[in-house]
Formats: C-alpha cells, structure tokens, sequence
C-alpha cells in the first residue's frame, strides 16, 4: 500500500450472527481505518430470519452471498465465509479484514489472516468469545456503535478489566525519562494488550478525555519543535 493510499478492506458479514440495525453505524466505524473495497454478508436469504437484512444490503452495497443450510443443525454459512476470506487472502486485492461476528468459529480464521500480516478487526456483541477477540488487532461492540458517546452515560460493561488496573500499566511502561508517558504510547500500548478497548466502553469519545476524568492521573500538554502539541500524563503522587 503506497503512502497516502487508504487501506483497503474487506468487510465479511455473519448474516445469521448480526443485526442489519447497526450497518450504517458498522460501516462508519469501518470507514476510519480504511476503504471497504469488499462488502459481503452471508447467510441463506431464502430463510424468514433475514428478510431484515433486505433492504440494509441494496441501501448500503452490500453484496449477499447466499449458502444454504444443507444439513439442520450444521452451520454452512461459516465455511462459505471463511473459504471466501482465504480467496481474498491469496488474491492480495486486501490489506486488511473486518469480521463481523460474535461466533467463536471465526477465532482460527482471525489468527491465519494476522499470521499472513493482514489486519484484522473484529465487531460483534459483548458475547462474542474473549478467544475471538483476543485473535482480533482490535475488536468493537456493537452496543459501542448504537450508544451517542458523553460522560455519565457509559454503557454496561462486561468482561472487561477495570479501567484502572488497565491504564495505571501502561502509564508505568511507557514513562519516559523525564516522569511522564505520551497518550498516544499509552493507547498503544493498550491497544497491544487488550484488543477490545475503546473509551466509548467508558462513555467517552475520546482517550484524552477518559484519563482527564480519572482522579489518580494527571494530564499537560507538551508542543515539539514542529509546533504540534502532544499529550502527556502520569501517575499522581
């Protein structure tokens, strides 16, 4: 990918395991990390359950690929998405995948495509498997994306580390010399540890104004010799 070329990615959808409510909302989401030259979803259209699905699909050029259930009880959707996944994988027309899923059967297919060096990043419901996140470069809720991010208004959080024990770490390996840590070496390293961290999880927009809130850190801002101003916090005495 040449310098200034956004990323192109390819969105693979599990028709049977995500709502179409939160498509327009998913491909915003997308739409920050990079270009979704692939959009498909899958699933078997001849079925009731996804007569949802309909009207997001043709609205938001999303191609259907349709799989019939051939055996009851045995998933076929899954392998008609991950056989199209290693497609793109080979065809190098991709840089990266987003999975949509909250299905533990996607774990393996996440590992693969990051062993090849592509990105991957995962969206589904809180449910979704802590194995399959983890196998994620970063994972996003679906209940993030439907929630207007503000201060006070955090949405239920499950199954994720209590924000402290997270950024007290990372503020502790990534001190530099003179006591304080850049925000953006914080986030990353973060970002690093526990794929599915966001502030929105917290109800705020932004990293910067999740640390400003906390108590036990304190914030300033540094400007290089360029003129740009960085933020840096530590841990209060």
């Amino acid at each position: 990918m040449a310098n200034g070329e956004s990323a192109r990615l390819a969105v693979l959808i599990d028709a049977d395991n995500a709502s179409a409510k939160v498509v327009k909302e998913l491909l915003e989401e997308v739409a920050k990390y990079g270009t979704a030259s692939v959009k498909r979803a899958y699933g078997d259209w001849t079925t009731p359950n996804l007569a949802g699905w309909k009207a997001y699909l043709h609205k938001h050029a999303i191609q259907p690929m349709q799989q019939f259930a051939y055996t009851q009880g045995k998933n076929s959707t899954d392998s008609a998405f991950i056989i199209d996944a290693m497609d793109l994988l080979y065809a190098g027309t991709v840089d990266g995948f987003c999975l949509v899923s909250s299905d533990s059967d996607f774990t393996r297919l996440a590992t693969r495509l990051r062993e090849a060096g592509k990105v991957v990043y995962g969206l589904g419901e809180r449910k979704a498997p802590e194995a399959f996140i983890a196998a994620c470069d970063k994972f996003v809720f679906f209940e993030v994306l439907r929630t207007e991010p503000g201060v006070g208004d955090a949405p239920a959080v499950r199954d994720i580390p209590e924000l402290r024990e997270l950024l007290t770490p990372a503020v502790k390996e990534t001190v530099r010399d003179n006591g304080w840590a850049r925000l953006a070496a914080v986030g990353s390293y973060i970002g690093k540890n526990h794929t599915s961290f966001d502030p929105r999880n917290y109800g705020f927009s932004k990293l910067s104004d999740l640390v400003r809130a906390q108590q036990y850190l304190e914030v300033s801002e540094a400007p290089d010799a360029s003129g740009f101003v960085h933020l840096l916090v530590r841990l209060k005495v």
